[in-house]
């Protein structure tokens, strides 16, 4: 496993993440989560990303449980704050009152005393940034946290946070966007302003919930079991990538991974890593084979003409556009 700074910060992390979006607390057991932790920390995964609001707060308790006994200061844990995580008003955003007491009930349910990067999950047009950054900075005076970061803030969001989280003497060093070979919309505007202020990426769902390993393939139906089919696992979420248009795009990559001595996943997750500005590829799993494939994808280089291959095979299907980068008009 090799290691990157999280943007311009000191703080290191495995270039492959663990994350547990939609499967810990929700698609699998516990018993075939704490094997994927463990399949990951057995590979050389120190990185680990969470959010409150995953599978109703149960994803953290999950997650606490199966870091259990490790040894601390080894690992960099992740969460996020943002989505409802209760049925009151309050219960959501990015309130002070919302972060102050979303971050005490994250590290309960962590079974933690800080988190190593507390991040904003999405923008919050109802509540001041101000507002916003002042209780981050408190909370990592506090030392309940040590980093700051966002998730999904535009360019122009991301450079107004980072302007106040400079006057308030934290760090604000990570954005956390969607990024794949068929997800290209940070390109643009967001990792060009991120480069400037010393921001790094650490990037969710690098092979495309799946779509980019290659197993679902045009005019077929879902293989059983596979995220496609499960309504607990993001069916709506994938929905949109399943066109016969994109699959078929897809399965130009099974020759070029072939040719690179990888597996189709390993491909899509080495890709989003030859950005330099990403700090880290979240990959997740309900069984440690697959945790122990994606890894493999730690310190592959590929050249410039398979680059220009893959480039060529998924133009047509790509998504560019930076204004795809949104957050929740109103409070979710």
């Amino acid at each position: 496993m090799e290691f990157r700074h999280l943007g311009r910060s000191g703080l290191l992390v495995s270039e492959i993440a663990y994350g547990n979006w939609i499967t810990h607390g929700s698609q699998v057991e516990e018993e075939a989560a704490d094997a994927c932790v463990k399949a990951a920390l057995d590979v050389g995964i120190t990185t680990f990303d969470t959010a409150d609001a995953y599978a109703g707060t149960r994803a953290e308790e999950v997650l606490g449980r199966a870091l259990k006994g490790e040894r601390r200061e080894g690992l960099e844990i992740f969460t996020k704050v943002f989505w409802p995580t209760g049925p009151g008003p309050n219960d959501r955003s990015l309130s002070r009152k919302h972060l102050m007491e979303s971050i005490n009930g994250s590290l309960r349910r962590l079974q933690l005393d800080y988190v190593d990067l507390y991040q904003a999950h999405r923008y919050d047009y109802s509540t001041p940034l101000e507002e916003t950054m002042q209780a981050f900075a408190d909370i990592v005076h506090s030392g309940k946290a040590l980093y700051i970061g966002v998730s999904e803030w535009s360019a122009t969001e991301i450079r107004a946070g980072w302007e106040l989280a400079q006057d308030l003497k934290i760090q604000l060093v990570s954005n956390q966007p969607q990024y794949s070979a068929l997800w290209r919309v940070i390109e643009a505007e967001v990792v060009p302003t991120s480069i400037e202020l010393g921001i790094g990426q650490v990037v969710w769902s690098p092979i495309a919930q799946g779509v980019l390993t290659g197993k679902y393939e045009p005019g077929k139906q879902p293989p059983a079991g596979s995220r496609a089919t499960d309504d607990k696992s993001g069916a709506d979420f994938i929905s949109r990538l399943l066109s016969d248009e994109v699959l078929t795009a897809v399965q130009q990559l099974k020759p070029l991974a072939e040719q690179a001595g990888l597996s189709m996943a390993q491909l899509a997750v080495a890709w989003v890593l030859q950005n330099s500005n990403v700090s880290a590829a979240i990959i997740g799993a309900s069984r440690p084979e697959q945790v122990r494939d994606n890894a493999k994808a730690s310190g592959v280089k590929l050249d410039d003409d398979l680059m220009a291959a893959i480039d060529k095979a998924l133009f047509p299907v790509a998504e560019r556009d930076p204004a795809k980068t949104v957050s929740p008009a109103q409070r979710p």
